[in-house]
Order: C-alpha cells, then sequence, then structure tokens
C-alpha cells in the first residue's frame, strides 16, 4: 500500500466507515458535480464602475500599489514608469501569454522583456491575471506557460495587469469563470490568490515585506480591457 492510501485507511477505520461506502461515495460525487457556492458577502455586490474601484482600494489597504490606464497599449508605458520610478533595471520577465505578447513593448526601446520562467536574477515579473476580487482587493493567477507560477514569487518586484471587466465582486464568482474558461475537471494545476505583497510578522511581530515572495505588487488596471 502507498502512504497515501494507509493514511486513508486509517481515516475510514477512525470514521467507522468501509471503502466500498455506496451512499458516502454518492454524496462525494454529488457535491463535486454541483459546485456548491459558499456564503458571497454583500462588501462587493455593486455596479462594475464601484466593484473596481472598490478593488483598488482594498488593494491599496494590504499594500499593493495600483495604476489604472485606459487601454492595454498604455500597458508598457506604464510598466516603465514603475521601473523609474524606483529606479529599477529596464528589464522585465514575463510568460507567453497572448494578452501580454499583444502589447506594444517594442514602443518602448529602454525596456528589455525576457520570456519564459522566473531566473534568480529577475528584479521585476510582469503577469496577466484571469480575475481580481473587489471585496479584497486579491488577484487571481492560474499556472501554466502563459503565466508561469515562478513570476509570481521570484522577483522582489511584481507587477499585474488585470482588465476591469475581469474584476468580480467576491472570490466564488471568480472561481466559477474559472470552471466555465477551463471546463469541469480541465483545472490549472496551480491557483495563486494574490493579497498584496509578501509579508510576514512572524518574527517579533514586526512585519517584513518580501518574506516568502515579492517585496512589492503593483497592479496595472485596464480600463478598456
Amino acid at each position: 500500500m502507498s502512504g497515501r492510501s494507509v493514511i486513508l485507511a486509517r481515516i475510514r477505520t477512525a470514521l467507522k466507515v468501509a471503502p466500498d461506502d455506496a451512499a458516502r461515495a454518492s454524496a462525494v460525487a454529488g457535491r463535486l458535480a454541483a459546485s456548491p457556492l459558499g456564503v458571497i458577502p454583500a462588501r462587493g455586490q455593486l455596479p462594475q464602475k464601484e466593484r473596481v474601484e472598490l478593488f483598488c482600494r482594498m488593494a491599496e489597504k494590504v499594500s499593493a500599489t495600483v495604476k489604472r490606464v485606459r487601454k492595454a497599449e498604455s500597458v508598457p508605458k506604464a510598466v516603465a514608469a514603475y521601473l523609474r520610478a524606483r529606479n529599477l533595471p529596464a528589464s522585465v520577465r514575463m510568460g507567453a501569454d497572448g494578452r501580454l505578447k499583444a502589447m506594444p513593448w517594442t514602443s518602448v526601446r529602454s525596456l528589455e522583456v525576457k520570456n519564459g520562467p522566473a531566473e534568480p536574477e529577475d528584479m521585476v515579473g510582469v503577469s496577466h491575471a484571469v480575475a481580481g476580487v473587489a471585496e479584497t482587493g486579491t488577484i487571481v493567477l492560474h499556472s501554466g506557460a502563459d503565466n508561469p507560477t515562478t513570476v509570481n514569487f521570484l522577483p522582489e518586484h511584481h507587477i499585474v495587469v488585470v482588465d476591469a471587466k475581469d474584476i468580480t465582486g467576491d472570490l466564488e464568482t471568480a472561481l466559477s469563470g474559472i470552471r466555465q474558461a477551463f471546463g469541469k475537471g480541465e483545472m490549472p494545476r496551480t491557483l495563486n490568490l494574490i493579497t498584496g505583497p509578501s509579508r510576514s510578522g512572524d518574527i517579533e511581530q514586526k512585519l517584513l515585506l518580501g518574506a516568502h515572495g515579492p517585496r512589492a505588487l503593483h497592479l496595472i488596471v485596464v480600463d478598456g480591457g
């Protein structure tokens, strides 16, 4: 038996149930098929304009910075402005996301764009979120070649582009959208929910940014996306 089988067998023994309990198997299958929603807070249930504004406010409350642009074509210049303002190298790392690739990066001649998974020496990573959550200022990113998970965690600065139309009021709606996009049983291997830059207060109760990932999170909201 594998270690997993041993652990599950012990749990069944403690619960006094058999591995071939048809009723329990049916209940599990029904719940997985239905994907029931949890309690949805009222805070994010707003018209789109107010929902996007709430998202930006909540993101700033958790130490993220936010820049709003009117169209996707403005993103490269917004990225370059962020780098200049913080005296960072004019170099970013990103995956193969089609939305990012379609942006006019060559219009910023001084900016170097490196593609593929992040390397330890990369200072800035750029990703495109699949969704945003207004009630908490959270961004949702799924793993894959388009937006490698390493870009979310290795660079000290993480710049995330999110389209205003993809900002939902609550997490449950964002997850439902991902299920619809990928299909049942085809969810991405990893789903990252990021709320502000990485931080820890474990040592002497002092807040430390960048403890387990980027110490700075910058969100670019594309209003016309």
